[in-house]
């Protein structure tokens, strides 16, 4: 049994991660800037020991790390800006480090150590980049495009008109993963820790268009959903940064071997679109937006 700090534990890759760990039967830290939150008190209740850390404030981060044997790291910029992620990610490396982990598992981005000039891609490779220089056993998983994602936003308002807006042609091919995918993989190689030291590792679910998802989404949905290509020069106006990143989409692509990842890692239980997809509640979610 292993004692694993989890960061991010109250969102999306991080309760994943803590939620699968738990599962497994690993005594999960689950590190959080608000130990009273309602997501905080769900992991409490399946047994998770949650400790306040703000990458902020290093003496919380050395108390949170202090005897654990491992790490599940994740960060983002959203909320915040580019070099607080930067910097907060670098902290929590150190503070790593300073605890003499057994094993950093850090969450990135797929592709963002090939240059793709997209910000939120360019920070975490830093943080990969100082990972590696930090001495501490490390391994970065890099994920895809979140299903999750499709669930919320601006996306789902689109969906309760019939429409799935999406800054991409409609016939090009996207990859894509939800969180709980991206939580069972880093269990698994946090419990593996041997054969993933040193390496980085692109993981994807499914790929499809955004047509083929449009389809999907009308068979979850139980209505009709056509695919609207929005122009980039629109999501351009509203941050440049996800401009990049849907540029990087059409015309590069994030290309990551889905099917050796279903061949060679099955017991992560990989779901396709079409699962993720019906497991919604999208009744309530669709209230939800219109409320």
């Amino acid at each position: 049994m292993l004692t694993i700090a989890v960061t991010g534990a109250t969102g999306a890759q991080g309760g994943a991660t803590a939620r699968a760990l738990l599962a497994a039967g690993h005594r999960v830290r689950a590190l959080t800037r608000n130990p009273g939150s309602p997501a905080a008190d769900a992991l409490r209740g399946l047994g998770a020991d949650v400790r306040h850390a703000d990458f902020d404030d290093p003496a919380s981060l050395d108390a949170a790390l202090a005897g654990a044997d491992s790490l599940f790291a994740v960060t983002t910029p959203f909320g915040t800006d580019i070099a607080t992620e930067t910097r907060q990610g670098k902290a929590l490396v150190d503070a790593a480090a300073a605890a003499r982990l057994g094993h950093v598992v850090f969450t990135s981005a797929a592709h963002a150590d090939r240059g793709t000039g997209v910000p939120h891609y360019e920070s975490k490779y830093a943080i990969e980049q100082h990972l590696r220089a930090a001495g501490v056993p490390w391994t970065v998983i890099a994920p895809v495009a979140f299903m999750d994602n499709y669930a919320s936003g601006w996306t789902l308002d689109g969906l309760r008109d019939g429409t799935f807006a999406w800054p991409m042609p409609t016939g090009c091919p996207l990859t894509l993963i939800p969180a709980a995918d991206i939580g069972a993989f880093a269990a698994l190689v946090l419990q593996r820790r041997d054969e993933f030291l040193g390496r980085r590792i692109d993981i994807a679910s499914d790929e499809l268009t955004p047509g083929a998802i449009a389809e999907a989404l009308g068979v979850a949905t139980g209505r009709p959903v056509a695919h609207q290509e929005v122009p980039l020069a629109y999501v351009r106006s509203r941050s440049e940064d996800l401009a990049a990143m849907f540029a990087y989409f059409a015309t590069v692509g994030l290309d990551v071997d889905v099917a050796g990842l279903r061949r060679d890692y099955p017991e992560v239980g990989w779901h396709t679109f079409a699962d993720w997809a019906a497991a919604q509640d999208w009744p309530a979610l669709f209230d939800g937006a219109s409320a």
